[in-house]
């Protein structure tokens, strides 16, 4: 087996190999001999009919599961010498197979590209103080007492304000013609929210049951539906009924239904500052690291697999995919557009890209590894963090092909672990960051 690797970019790799007419014809021998012992030709008993009988019969398919065979076993040893690691399914060139000629294949890869790692370590950053205030524990409280609220009917015939929940109908016209898609009925709506649009929501602001109002929208080109997105809508809304949220009281009683840990409110907002003293912690945790990749960015300049973008893209649009069938949507239904939707993820996708080659480069600069007890501490906190057996969720990966992703995301947050323990850490007050980054933007 002779190899030949070529460079065509920095990311993109041609690995040539080639194998002797010797090997061939003996793969080719092999084949032709396990055919005959099966095969059932007309005049010819098992195993005596003649080689090119069998050649007319079965010869194309001799000969592309020759080719598939000295391929599968050819193709990872080429690779081996060739010291390359190739990113998704290399595209494949395949020359003639026949006997007594050598046999020539081709693989273009997408690989890894190499780049120059300048200063990473001792860099200087700053972090917010994560303090947790009383108002912070309040909102959080009123957050927890909206989401056990109820919706209850309106008895009294008054008109719509902001807060109530309304129940409506609605058709959106552009024109005289209807607008694809934009059309309800039963459509429960929390006015004031924004969630359709302002100018919508306060046209209802004043009406009541079982009235109908006319209104006009001027959506943004930025509206998340693209059928409405920088169009002048025409609106026909009727509304059907009127809710308001009725709110239970912060209480001893209230704060006993979350548990026997919880005898007062006074121990419920304990428990409540400690989960956003964790949040908090996270976040600023998550913010420097992010900022510290970023940084390290900055300096790195080298031409990104399209392979791992793509990745990147589709995993994006499945999650986008997953939250809008949790609440009964889909693309078509939100006038999301899948081509739009990569379009938009593209650079942020590149960004995770970078960061994910260089995270990977450094942990080989300085031989940081995930080990298997590692990979086993990680599933079981997993498993308890799920209230699922070890076990299961080993499996779960097992099975779905993910444990070198897991090993892969393990590594990358060692790595980021290891850039902040050797980083120059600046405490700043809560706040600092944020505006920083509203002034830069």
């Amino acid at each position: 087996m002779k190899t030949n690797f070529e460079t065509i970019s920095p990311v993109k790799k041609k690995l040539t190999v080639e194998v002797g007419a010797e090997e061939i014809d003996g793969k080719l021998k092999i084949a032709y001999r396990d055919v005959a012992k099966k095969a059932k030709i007309p005049g010819f008993r098992p195993g005596k009919a003649p080689k090119k009988i069998l050649e007319r019969y079965f010869g194309d398919q001799v000969i592309d599961d020759v080719v598939k065979s000295i391929i599968s076993e050819t193709f990872p040893k080429a690779v081996q010498e060739s010291d390359v690691f190739p990113l998704g399914t290399p595209l494949l060139e395949k020359g003639d197979l026949k006997a007594g000629e050598n046999f020539k294949y081709s693989a273009i890869m997408e690989v890894r590209p190499e780049f120059e790692l300048k200063d990473y370590l001792g860099l200087e950053l700053e972090k917010e103080k994560c303090v947790i205030g009383d108002e912070d524990v309040q909102k959080r409280l009123e957050q927890i007492q909206e989401a056990h609220g109820k919706l209850t009917p309106v008895e009294d015939d008054r008109p719509v304000k902001e807060g109530d929940y309304v129940i409506i109908d609605y058709e959106g016209f552009e024109g005289e013609a209807p607008i694809d898609g934009i059309k309800s009925t039963n459509f429960l709506l929390k006015v004031g929210s924004g969630d359709f649009h302002p100018q919508f929501e306060n046209a209802l602001v004043g009406l009541k049951k079982d009235e109908q109002v006319e209104v006009d929208v001027d959506f943004e080109e930025t509206y998340y539906h693209q059928n409405l997105a920088g169009k002048k809508a025409h609106f026909k809304v009727w509304i059907h009924d009127l809710k308001e949220m009725v709110l239970p009281e912060l209480n001893d009683e209230f704060a006993a239904n979350f548990g026997t840990d919880f005898k007062d409110m006074k121990s419920l907002e304990q428990k409540v500052r400690e989960l956003l003293q964790t949040e908090e912690e996270k976040r600023t945790d998550t913010d420097l690291k992010r900022r510290l990749t970023q940084k390290i960015a900055e300096d790195v300049e080298c031409e990104l697999p399209e392979v791992l973008v793509a990745s990147e893209i589709d995993n994006a649009l499945a999650r986008v995919r997953e939250n809008l069938m949790r609440s009964g949507s889909s693309l078509e239904k939100a006038g999301l557009s899948e081509e739009q939707l990569r379009g938009d993820f593209r650079k942020d996708a590149e960004s995770r890209v970078k960061e994910m080659l260089i995270l990977g480069e450094i942990a080989k600069k300085e031989d940081i590894d995930v080990d298997d007890q590692e990979l086993t501490e990680a599933i079981e906190n997993l498993a308890m963090s799920m209230g699922q057996p070890p076990e299961a969720i080993k499996q779960y990966y097992e099975t779905r092909g993910l444990m070198d992703s897991l090993r892969e995301t393990l590594m990358e947050e060692k790595t980021l672990n290891y850039l902040v323990e050797h980083a120059s850490i600046k405490d700043v007050e809560k706040g600092i960051m944020q505006q920083t980054q509203k002034a830069e933007s």
